[in-house]
């Protein structure tokens, strides 16, 4: 009988090429870079809208059958970031490998990261504002919208180690699914990889701190801006949303998700470093 072959590259050549896309990044030249990145915010934000779009007004379905649909939807984020070669912090988070093996210097190192970071807030906040000049909040009666500041509402009232933890566990996932990508061969092959990676995350409440760029901002600016008409539609009440704020967003979430980020992400990238690319196992392999 004959078996099937999927052709995958090996473990030792996934980290390889995690080792060459971590240094090909660094070596970018920050224009590109930057821009690279403000896709990548855009990205994930589209994926947000996706997400919140396919789970507001699902009230009979089941809980984790919502999450999980939702969770499919996001990963048209990691998608998009993969096949079309953008910057984002959280799988930035993977050039560690590269500096772990000793190519490339401090500088360089934390340079690429802040210009990735700033690029993932600047791309989405740039769709925060566009959706809300499209009044995107409005849909179904503006349960779209209150389900972007229940998600939102509920994203700030973690507590700090737990923030940290959430956001750990989300990047395990998300460089997982970057590090499978590195296996595949085709189109088909990278899109897959990364799926159920993304799905998990999301499903399970993970906390992804470029996604929070996107999803907190627009829950605050629909708080703020979207006018007593849209409260009447909705039958709520901005007072019901009081703490969606840029101080509690910046405090509660996004630096403690950012630091569990980078824990996560540093970890998965550290282990295979070790496992296949330490000096003494790699001159082994070649």
């Amino acid at each position: 009988m004959q078996h099937l072959n999927f052709d995958a590259f090996p473990p030792q050549t996934m980290a390889e090429k995690a080792e060459a896309a971590g240094l090909a990044k660094i070596r970018k030249d920050p224009l590109s870079l930057f821009l690279s990145a403000v896709t990548a915010g855009a990205y994930i934000g589209i994926a947000f809208i996706f997400y919140t779009v396919v789970t507001t007004g699902n009230g009979d379905m089941g809980w984790g059958a919502n999450k999980f649909i939702g969770g499919l939807a996001f990963s048209l984020g990691l998608m998009l970031v993969v096949v079309c070669g953008a910057d984002l912090f959280t799988s930035t988070v993977l050039t560690i490998v590269a500096k772990a093996s000793g190519k490339v210097g401090w500088g360089a190192f934390a340079k690429n990261w802040l210009i990735v970071y700033a690029g993932n807030f600047v791309g989405a906040i740039g769709l925060v504002i566009v959706m809300q000049i499209a009044r995107h909040y409005d849909g179904d009666g503006g349960q779209l919208g209150i389900n972007y500041m229940q998600i939102a509402q509920h994203k700030l009232h973690h507590g700090f180690a737990e923030a940290i933890a959430l956001g750990a566990m989300c990047n395990i996932l998300v460089c997982l699914g970057v590090w499978m990508s590195y296996a595949g061969r085709s189109l088909t092959d990278k899109l897959l990889a990364v799926v159920l990676p993304v799905a998990m995350f999301v499903a399970s409440g993970f906390e992804h701190c470029v996604a929070n760029m996107f999803q907190i901002p627009m829950a605050i600016l629909t708080k703020n801006g979207a006018g007593q008409e849209f409260w009447t539609m909705a039958g709520a009440r901005a007072a019901d949303f009081a703490d969606l704020t840029w101080a509690n967003f910046l405090a509660h979430n996004l630096l403690p998700v950012t630091i569990g980020n980078i824990l996560g992400g540093a970890f998965v990238g550290l282990v295979y470093w070790l496992i296949y690319l330490r000096p003494s196992v790699r001159n082994v392999a070649h």
